[in-house]
């Protein structure tokens, strides 16, 4: 079982893996059935491991960010067919970074 750092890790590796290509800008997200595939994905991984965060954890580091992110991993599985790109690119410009700062310092509190 994967424990509140490596959860906080794999949010890290996801939100890397979607920086690599979200450079590409928006009109290369809207074109590219495989770019949106991807970043999709990996938006799952950040919202599935920020779901599975201990309550311990989240108590200690309480932010909406924790419930947003599950959140989103919810209506791209289960409302997959309404998917909004321009939520997506927001997501990505907006509230990934902000994400990667918040478990960056929890981390680095950690380690």
């Amino acid at each position: 079982m994967r424990d509140d750092r490596e959860r906080l890790l794999d949010v890290l590796e996801a939100i890397g893996r979607i920086e690599k290509y979200a450079v590409r800008g928006r009109e290369a997200l809207a074109g590219e059935e495989l770019l949106q595939t991807w970043v999709v994905h990996h938006l799952m991984i950040i919202g599935e491991a920020c779901r599975a965060l201990s309550v311990d954890l989240r108590t200690k580091h309480p932010d909406e960010v924790w419930a947003l992110a599950a959140g989103l991993r919810n209506v791209i599985v289960h409302e997959y067919f309404v998917i909004d790109l321009g939520i997506v690119w927001n997501v990505i410009a907006h509230d990934l970074p902000a994400l990667r700062g918040i478990v960056e310092e929890i981390l680095a509190q950690v380690d």
